[in-house]
């Protein structure tokens, strides 16, 4: 009894920033954040973003909960001070996404050193995320909305990581460090990992460090940010101004490299076929990672296009010609040729889908390529498409690394991507027009097709060869 009457006595416990979060939170509540990778106070002290409504990005938490964390941290303001330091001085760990963070004030820009006065400033944006957010709703895009956030997502977590600084307050040294960063992203286990949706605890930034030509992509990214900071009058000086990238040209925009032979494409078809009995794959998977393959090789479809289309885009013209129409970069509408090769790969994926071949009895919004985690009529996203290509090259890469070492080194390079390489490389090749390429895939220049021409390298080396032979 004299125990329990000094426990009384004693102050309430305090929450320490390690603790796990089923300690002071309902079991629900503390199942939810768990799930999206949030196991202790210090991870939900620095996943908490400064808006509203931040609770949506964690599935099962609803607003009652969310008004519960809140109102625990409003408690307790030593968790916040004690946390901020985790951002700038903890080792090698997770990086999360930038809706997830929950910046502290010294490094969220609101006073940030390259701050132009606010009065004189067009923008509402009191600090860097709601500017950079303002900067990225100019674009009406979603696929470039995605892209350029990427690359303003990247620089703001590493200059508050890695520098210990605001994106406001980045200096010319910064962009050059961040320059190098970008071709080697160090630690590793902290910014590079597979692709994995943004919610994923798995998720980083990084799947690997980028080439002369995307470095190059991500500085004139960043350069055209900071200037369009400046013209708002919210920042005074763009650090990466003059920043250049070595073994960049115009002649290398599209790599050649990045596309397969006709063996090679033979060899990578013939094993596709035989995911289900050789390599453990579900049937509807591989079925669906067939179509995908011969769809994409015969139309040269980007993956933003293939995962937006639905069998109402595909139409029949008055010559029994059969099209379907796209929506490509820069929301620009066009039509691509659907060859017979494409038009079969299409029936048979429908069977097995369950899903009428005939077009009048087509349902015009079914997804062309489908989802297995939901119902067979819902669309499957770009990452997730991105993702299951991905992970059949690399299987591919370990079938034939023994007795093909070159084309595996390929396979594990390549991307969905790679397919549209193939398909323009392929038609050329086998005698289409170098216009009717062109215009199959959507280019503004016929410069940018006649890249894929090898025919005239084929000959040249071959003439050159007779002539000099021994």
């Amino acid at each position: 009894m004299h125990a329990i009457g000094m426990l009384r006595s004693l102050p309430a416990p305090e929450p320490q920033i390690s603790d796990d979060i089923e300690r002071w939170f309902p079991a629900r509540t503390g199942k939810a954040l768990r799930a999206h990778g949030i196991g202790t106070l210090a991870d939900l002290t620095v996943r908490i973003p400064r808006r509203r409504q931040w609770w949506k990005a964690v599935p099962g938490l609803g607003p009652a909960a969310a008004r519960r964390i809140e109102a625990f941290f409003a408690a307790h303001p030593a968790l916040t001070e004690r946390a901020r330091a985790l951002i700038t001085t903890s080792g090698p760990g997770p990086v999360l996404p930038w809706e997830s963070l929950r910046l502290p004030h010294e490094v969220d820009g609101s006073s940030g050193t390259f701050r132009a006065p606010w009065h004189t400033c067009t923008l509402d944006a009191n600090n860097d995320y709601a500017a950079v957010q303002a900067w990225l709703s100019l674009h009406e895009s979603i696929a470039t909305q995605r892209a350029y956030r990427k690359e303003a997502e990247r620089l703001i977590l590493w200059a508050i990581v890695e520098r210990g600084r605001a994106l406001s307050s980045l200096t010319t040294e910064d962009a050059i460090a961040y320059r190098s960063f970008l071709r080697r992203p160090t630690p590793r286990e902290r910014w590079v990992g597979p692709v994995r949706p943004r919610n994923s605890p798995e998720w980083r930034p990084f799947s690997g460090g980028l080439s002369a030509r995307s470095t190059a992509y991500a500085l004139s990214v960043l350069g055209a940010m900071f200037r369009w900071l400046i013209e708002q009058r919210y920042l005074l000086a763009n650090p990466f101004a003059g920043v250049k990238v070595r073994g960049t040209s115009r002649s290398t925009v599209l790599d050649t490299s990045h596309a397969f032979t006709e063996g090679e494409w033979t060899l990578v078809r013939t094993i596709a076929d035989g995911l289900e009995w050789s390599y453990g794959w579900e049937a509807p998977a591989a079925q669906r990672l067939r179509f995908v393959l011969d769809f994409a090789y015969a139309t040269g479809l980007r993956v933003s296009e293939l995962v937006g289309a639905c069998l109402g885009n595909i139409a029949t013209d008055a010559r029994g010609d059969h099209w379907v129409s796209v929506i490509g970069k820069g929301r620009r509408a066009g039509k691509v040729a659907l060859p017979p090769k494409a038009r079969t790969a299409l029936d048979r994926y429908l069977v097995e889908r369950k899903l009428p071949v005939t077009p009048a009895q087509w349902h015009p919004d079914t997804p062309l390529i489908g989802s297995l985690e939901q119902d067979s009529v819902a669309a499957i996203s770009g990452v997730r498409l991105w993702e299951i290509t991905r992970r059949f090259f690399a299987r591919a890469a370990e079938v034939i690394a023994a007795d093909n070492p070159v084309l595996a080194e390929k396979l594990r390079r390549a991307s969905p991507h790679w397919t549209r390489h193939t398909h323009a490389t392929h038609a050329l090749a086998c005698g289409a027009e170098l216009t009717t390429v062109r215009d199959n895939l959507r280019h503004a220049s016929i410069a940018t097709t006649s890249i894929y021409l090898h025919s005239d390298d084929v000959k040249r080396a071959r003439q050159i060869r007779d002539a000099f032979a021994d």
